[in-house]
């Protein structure tokens, strides 16, 4: 629980959940049947990225996708997140069924139930760690009223990122992931994906980063699907999926 003293009015105590207590998106279970995911080469023939007959995760699931480069794991991710659309087969989220939306159904889909964490972290370094974790509230006109920015501000210090600094080019590596985490919760998602989140970070900051992401996972109850290559990382994860040339091998 965090205090904020002041605000609107006479200097009114305000109690903010570091996680905040209203509820998180619920997006169901993950169901994949049948999935194929193809590229075009240069020659105009196609490709094979993913093939995979079926994949399931229930809410609030901690699960970590592996393999080598060019295994197929970020493709994976983005496109059980509707960021690439699959030449064939379900992806069931609860009882939307995302190959079946447009891409623009996609996109508002994906804005109302995804948090992401990127590897190299997406941030505007002309603006401030605060106005970067706000900018999620602006598409769709989304208006941002003083209880957002007030729970950006909950957030910033959740995860010791250092709020007063003019521009987030002004801070380390780790400090920019972990205004990218804060970000990523703003909306209270039912999913966290992160794509590499640890992979440019040393080990002390990429320790922090992975101890943020699960427990803001354990206290919302959100799914989280982690693509990672790195061992501390996937030491902590209690379900892998390993993949190979497209294909689910293990979990």
């Amino acid at each position: 629980m965090i205090t904020v003293v002041g605000g609107s009015g006479e200097g009114s105590t305000i109690m903010h959940a570091a996680a905040d207590r209203a509820p998180v998106s619920r997006i169901g279970t993950l169901r994949v049947e049948n999935l194929a995911l193809t590229y075009a080469a240069s020659s105009g023939d196609r490709f094979t990225v993913l093939d995979i007959d079926r994949m399931e995760i229930e809410p609030g699931a901690v699960v970590g996708l592996t393999g080598p480069s060019g295994s197929g794991k970020t493709s994976l991710l983005y496109t059980l997140t509707g960021i690439e659309k699959a030449d064939r087969g379900s992806i069931r989220w609860g009882d939307t069924d995302i190959t079946q939306l447009s891409e623009r159904g996609r996109d508002r889909w994906r804005r109302h139930n995804i948090g992401f964490v990127f590897q190299d972290f997406h941030l505007i370094p002309g603006m401030t760690p605060l106005m970067n974790v706000l900018l999620p509230r602006t598409f769709e006109g989304f208006f941002i009223g003083s209880a957002t920015r007030r729970r950006a501000q909950d957030l910033l210090e959740l995860v010791k990122a250092p709020a007063a600094r003019a521009s987030v080019a002004m801070l380390s590596r780790g400090e920019q992931q972990r205004v990218g985490i804060a970000r990523a919760l703003l909306n209270r998602p039912g999913l966290i994906a992160a794509d590499e989140p640890t992979a440019s970070l040393d080990a002390d900051a990429g320790r922090i980063v992975i101890d943020l992401l699960l427990s803001q996972a354990a206290a919302t109850g959100a799914t989280l699907l982690i693509v990672t290559h790195d061992p501390a990382l996937l030491a902590r994860l209690k379900r892998v999926y390993h993949l190979r040339g497209g294909k689910l091998l293990t979990t």
